[in-house]
């Protein structure tokens, strides 16, 4: 028998694609439109969701038996300030540049749907391991759009992927430049973020009619 059961891995794969917390829940949209301008912060969100997430779904789940009720939004809230914390600390000693590219983005984790949801509709109903699972689960299918909106919008905004230039130069007019390409500043715009995210849900529906609703 694997580590893993069938149903605990459904854990893990539905928010990959049918169950994905952005693009069918609709939920921590906000990030997606703020921050995805670049891959690189893209890429870090992805990661701090991952840790805030991943753990702060076990320390509610080791919790969810000592919480009173009245309180447990108020406990929730101390958890992933905590851990929100950590992350930021962490970013300002090893990538400050970063940091401040994110600004207070990383705040906002706090008030993340995703997280706020996956504490109340699931760690405080299921034991660690399965909430750990769910918690990376839906971090990853949140890293998924994010990072491919982060591409695209990098990619055709300024022509650079991690800031490496990838179409050319263009000021010296090399690669895709020499023939009359320009960067489409458009897509550095939030709006176009919305946009982006819009295509990409298109895309999945039409691909999986069973997720559109009658």
């Amino acid at each position: 028998m694997g580590l893993l059961s069938k149903k605990d891995a459904q854990l893990i794969t539905d928010p990959l694609a049918d169950n994905n917390p952005i693009t069918i829940q609709v939920l921590g949209i906000c990030s997606a439109l703020a921050i995805t301008a670049e891959l690189k912060a893209s890429i870090v969100m992805s990661i701090a969701v991952l840790f805030v997430l991943g753990v702060g779904n076990v320390v509610v789940s080791l919790m969810r038996n000592i919480i009173p009720s009245k309180i447990r939004i108020i406990v929730q809230l101390i958890v992933v300030a905590t851990l929100v914390i950590i992350v930021d600390l962490v970013l300002k000693a090893f990538a400050y540049e970063l940091s401040k590219t994110l600004s207070v983005f990383v705040g906002l984790i706090i008030t993340n749907c995703i997280i706020m949801g996956r504490f109340e509709a699931f760690a405080l109903a299921n034991g660690p391991w399965k909430s750990f699972l769910d918690g990376i689960g839906n971090s990853f299918g949140y890293a998924v759009i994010l990072i491919i909106v982060g591409f695209f919008r990098e990619l055709l905004g300024s022509g650079t992927l991690l800031g490496i230039p990838v179409l050319g130069d263009p000021i010296e007019k090399t690669g895709v430049y020499a023939f009359g390409y320009e960067n489409n500043g458009f897509m550095l715009l939030a709006p176009m973020a919305l946009i982006t995210v819009g295509i990409i849900i298109w895309v999945q529906r039409t691909r999986n009619t069973d997720l559109v609703e009658d």
